[in-house]
């Protein structure tokens, strides 16, 4: 394929958005660049680009959950996900939300062009180091608490949020030690609820103590 890739750019840091345009300028056609998982899933619907660049870490359920809600109307669509994280469970997270490829943000701007069209074109892209973490999952390499279906589902910060809360902390106490608004860990909360399908904090302390996934 000769024709230049399209791209829609999704990450919740307006700077990071405006950089990412910058550095693929006449590389690849940047159709848009939004900052919201709702935003996200309106405009990729409506632009249909070739491939979808997006962040793993967002409110409101991050990029997991934009490639799960386009994925009901846009089975077809390609994502390339782009995050500062290269822990193991963000990236087998967004790999097995249907994510072609996973690179981090220290990529050049050839380098991630590159990426785009390659995703575009059908292959899948990734680090040598971050392969290594698909193979291993897929293996049976990655121990069992990281690859819990449930678990699957939930970003790091909700995680975060999710233990915290399950050992008692009010969401104002849970944004100090987070260094995030309140009005941020309760949207996170209201994520983590509705994907495990709960109902209120006490649920939830409850299942993340049958998991052991607080002290």
């Amino acid at each position: 394929m000769s024709a230049q890739a399209s791209v829609v750019i999704v990450d919740d840091h307006a700077i990071f958005r405006a950089g990412v345009r910058a550095e693929l300028e006449g590389l690849v056609e940047v159709r848009a660049d939004v900052g919201s998982v709702e935003e996200a899933v309106r405009t990729i619907t409506e632009l249909r680009p070739d491939v979808v660049l997006l962040d793993v870490h967002m409110p409101g359920g991050g990029g997991v959950e934009v490639i799960r809600k386009v994925a009901e109307t846009m089975p077809a669509q390609r994502f390339l996900a782009l995050s500062v994280s290269d822990a193991a469970e963000d990236v087998i997270a967004v790999v097995r939300a249907g994510a072609r490829g996973y690179v981090t943000k220290s990529i050049s701007g050839p380098e991630l062009a590159d990426a785009v069209r390659r995703v575009r074109d059908g292959d899948a892209v990734f680090s040598p180091r971050l392969a290594g973490f698909v193979l291993d999952a897929f293996a049976g390499q990655i121990p069992e608490e990281q690859i819990d279906p449930e678990l699957d589902q939930l970003t790091m910060r909700e995680r975060e949020v999710l233990r915290l809360i399950a050992r008692g902390y009010l969401y104002k106490e849970v944004a100090l030690e987070l260094s995030i608004s309140p009005k941020t860990v309760e949207a996170h909360v209201s994520a983590v609820l509705r994907k495990l399908q709960l109902s209120n904090r006490h649920e939830l302390s409850r299942w993340a103590a049958e998991r052991r996934l607080v002290d």
